[in-house]
């Protein structure tokens, strides 16, 4: 028996496609940049390849509960990476230690986006109240996917200036 694919089973395996594409994209950087590269800033004045890696660990990590998967698995990181601009904290996991959290989190991550369905990823997301969410349908959990690619993307495009 062929199953049938609809409109909106398409523009979720697109959305997913995408994130893919990012998360690779990231990781093939990440391989490719040395601990002496992550230290630079990305322009003078501005925010280090470090701090942006583990900014996008943070908002990863934001995303289980935002979808209504699971708890956070590294709140530790929300106050150095979100609540603070970079060198407001001058403890900072190393390198290393972001890289192996950024496994974790995408391993995690991508094991709830593969089994969540189709009519799932159009349910509302925890960060809308079901009031506001009746009136606006699209702030729901396939519109964080989306946006959380553009986020990527966007910073994906700071860490090529380490190079």
């Amino acid at each position: 028996m062929q199953t049938t694919i609809t409109e909106l089973d398409l523009v979720v395996k697109m959305t997913i496609t995408a994130w893919d594409a990012q998360n690779n994209q990231l990781n093939k950087l990440i391989n490719e940049l040395t601990d002496e590269q992550w230290q630079k800033e990305i322009a003078p004045g501005k925010n280090r390849g470090i701090y942006l890696l583990g900014h996008l660990i943070a908002v990863s990590d934001a995303m289980f509960a935002i979808l209504g998967f699971q708890d956070r698995l590294f709140p530790a990181l929300e106050p150095v990476f979100i609540f603070h601009p970079d060198k407001a904290v001058q403890d900072m996991p190393s390198v290393a230690e972001l890289k192996e959290k950024l496994r974790v989190v995408n391993a995690r991550l991508n094991d709830h986006i593969r089994t969540t369905t189709t009519a799932q990823w159009f349910e509302r997301h925890m960060s809308v109240s079901p009031e506001d969410f009746a009136n606006e349908p699209h702030r729901n959990k396939l519109n964080i996917i989306i946006n959380r690619t553009s986020h990527m993307a966007y910073h994906l495009g700071q860490l090529q200036l380490l190079k």
